[in-house]
């Protein structure tokens, strides 16, 4: 189980002992903040790695228990892959408990263990009695088959056993997808001295690496991960089911908090108008009317706005789920499926929750039209689920298509084809499929990473394909990047010279900052004929590092300005045509190297090289102790 990374969720009524359990399975103390301590209670999300023997990697979210910090408890249980009910053996189910057993379920959290605590404070009729107490408690509700541990944080008794039963619940668990793109949720907003602003949060999906450029949403400020941790530790990245720590350039601390979401694509939705699968409680303390004010939770926001019924104007008691929108005060960033949790404002009351069926509602009309409308939106069109799937895993073949959509081969194929011909979907390779909106975000990061390379190395010729696509293939599958190379080639958006790549547009050229300077070095390079100088001595002339001197020298070479002599010696290029004319002029069809000398009147130091060159160059040809003319050089 290596590199797979789950979060647990520490839930239950405040003062069973949940945060005496995380200190107990992870030795870390969740509860940080002075308030915490006095009143023995946590307002604040608390995390801990619990670390496994397998390779397995967990963090455990302790979330407050007391109603007025519910909000908390939603947002941390919304990334959650695993609850560990927390019901304490001296007081059983309480009113709290059933609250974070419905939200659990509206936030489609399949998996759950009950931990018995405070197992030391009760004898075994008692623990029985609680058992009992339970089982009827969780009856009907998704979690009615959860194992039960029997657990003492103090004494450490049937923590082991906890240990174990967790592993193997999260063998039952999907992974979290690390090939979507990425989102980050934000729960948490700080800034650190000298480090300036960071947020936490709990990656639902995709890859997160250090120097990532990101964008911030709602507001669609762009920024970039400077640092990047996971439970205090540096990280090179972090993917899906982390908890983690982003250290970010490029936005100051009062432009973040939480609710808000970083995000490594352009596909993510930014609205104030979801429609809605919702399901209510069993029980409303007083009915909710048409547009009567609710407060969404949904990832880490917390949202007023209004809810809108198009088939009836109240709902009194509903067991069915509900086909409605909600319309929000704020922007709210989300995608079709993601959970929610609805509540009352006032008086305070849990409402119901249910799943996004479309982030960007419209203005509908009350009646059945438009409810049999949400439905078909409910259950998906074929293009609703294709494109679900390729935002999701980026690229796919037929069968992994088929797989994952549930549509049939010709309903599939029909569709591809339409998206196809509408521009919304290209082929890849080997039958694999992808959306265009991912290949125009790959082509902006390309053109994007290109254009940062050039302002950093101008008198290259490009980029290395080798090291374009090494970064690239960390954020797509390679063949996709390798597609994404070729197709702006072929649209002449990039150009290939060798194996450096580079955008169409740009030309090598010499930096303003040293360009007096290197235009001296190529004059002086220029002045001195064949006899030059070690390349080294040139440079050493000039405020130019060898870093630098050693970038003209290349750009030189490969600008057609110059030769190598030798190692550390180049040649002018307009000096060593000025010498092969006069060379060919003044010799026959072969000549010597003392010929050559006489000719151009110089030392063995520059001539040997020079005459190598011509044989490099394929001006000459070496006969033994002789050198022939060719008629020209492409002989």
């Amino acid at each position: 189980m290596d590199d797979v990374y789950y979060t647990i969720g520490m839930a239950g009524h405040i003062d069973h002992g949940k945060t005496t359990l995380t200190k107990a399975l992870t030795n870390i103390d969740t509860d940080r903040l002075k308030e915490e301590k006095e009143r023995s209670i946590s307002i604040e999300l608390g995390y801990a790695p619990l670390r496994t023997e397998d390779g397995t990697h967990i963090s455990i979210v302790d979330v407050p228990g007391h109603e007025r910090f519910i909000r908390q408890m939603i947002a941390g249980v919304a990334g959650i892959d695993l609850v560990v009910l927390v019901i304490a053996a001296d007081e059983g189910v309480m009113p709290q408990t059933r609250e974070h057993v419905e939200i659990l379920e509206f936030l489609g959290i399949q998996h759950c263990i009950v931990a018995i605590s405070k197992m030391d404070r009760v004898d075994e009729e008692m623990l029985e009695l609680v058992a009992e107490d339970v089982k009827d408690g969780l009856a009907g509700t998704i979690f009615s088959n959860a194992p039960f541990v029997y657990v003492d944080s103090l004494s450490g008794n049937g923590i082991s056993m906890l240990k174990q039963t967790i592993r193997d619940a999260l063998t039952e668990v999907d992974h979290r997808d690390a090939y979507g793109s990425f989102r980050l949720p934000i729960d948490q907003v700080f800034s650190v001295q000298g480090q300036g602003t960071v947020v936490r949060g709990t990656i639902y999906e995709g890859i997160i690496q250090k120097g990532s450029q990101l964008t911030l949403l709602p507001k669609g400020k762009k920024v970039k991960a400077r640092q990047i941790q996971v439970h205090h530790q540096d990280q090179d990245q972090a993917r899906a089911g982390q908890r983690t720590a982003i250290n970010l350039s490029g936005v100051d601390r009062d432009e973040v908090s939480r609710g808000n979401v970083l995000v490594s694509s352009d596909h993510f939705l930014v609205t104030d108008t979801v429609d809605v699968v919702l399901q209510f409680v069993d029980e409303l303390t007083i009915p909710i009317k048409q547009r009567a004010p609710v407060k969404i939770h949904v990832g880490t926001s917390e949202v007023m706005g209004k809810i809108v019924f198009f088939d009836r104007n109240e709902v009194q008691q509903e067991s069915d789920e509900v086909l409605c929108q909600i319309r929000l005060d704020e922007n709210v960033v989300v995608r079709r499926g993601d959970r929610f949790i609805l509540r009352r404002p006032t008086p305070v009351e849990t409402l119901g929750g249910g799943w996004i069926i479309q982030p960007k509602g419209g203005k509908y009309r009350f009646g059945a039209e438009t409810i049999q409308m949400l439905r078909k939106k409910q259950e998906g069109t074929p293009k609703d689920l294709i494109d679900d799937v390729l935002a999701k895993h980026l690229l796919l073949d037929e069968k992994e298509l088929i797989q994952l959509t549930s549509l049939d081969e010709n309903e599939l194929k029909e569709t591809i084809e339409k998206e196809i011909a509408d521009g919304n979907i290209i082929k890849v390779s080997n039958q694999k499929y992808g959306l265009t909106k991912i290949f125009l975000k790959l082509k902006d990061g390309v053109i994007d990473q290109l254009e940062g390379y050039h302002n950093d190395f101008p008198m290259r010729l490009g980029m290395p394909k080798a090291e374009l696509v090494q970064f690239f293939s960390g954020l797509y599958p390679k063949s996709f990047v390798e597609f994404g190379i070729t197709k702006l080639m072929q649209d002449e958006d990039i150009q290939k010279t060798d194996q450096f790549i580079a955008i169409s547009t740009f030309t090598p050229h010499l930096p303003k900052r040293w360009k007096a300077r290197m235009e001296e070095i190529i004059d002086q390079l220029q002045a001195d004929n064949v006899e030059v100088k070690k390349w080294e001595e040139y440079v050493a002339a000039t405020p130019l590092s060898k870093n630098e001197g050693a970038e003209l020298a290349t750009y030189l070479v490969q600008s057609d300005q110059a030769y190598r002599l030798t190692d550390d010696m180049l040649v002018h290029r307009t000096s060593f045509e000025a010498a092969l004319a006069k060379l060919r002029k003044q010799t026959g069809e072969t000549f010597g190297l003392k010929e050559a000398k006489d000719v151009l009147n110089v030392s063995r130091k520059f001539l040997i090289p020079f005459l190598e060159l011509l044989d490099q160059l394929k001006w000459t040809t070496r006969l033994e102790d002789k050198r022939k003319w060719r008629i020209n050089s492409e002989e």
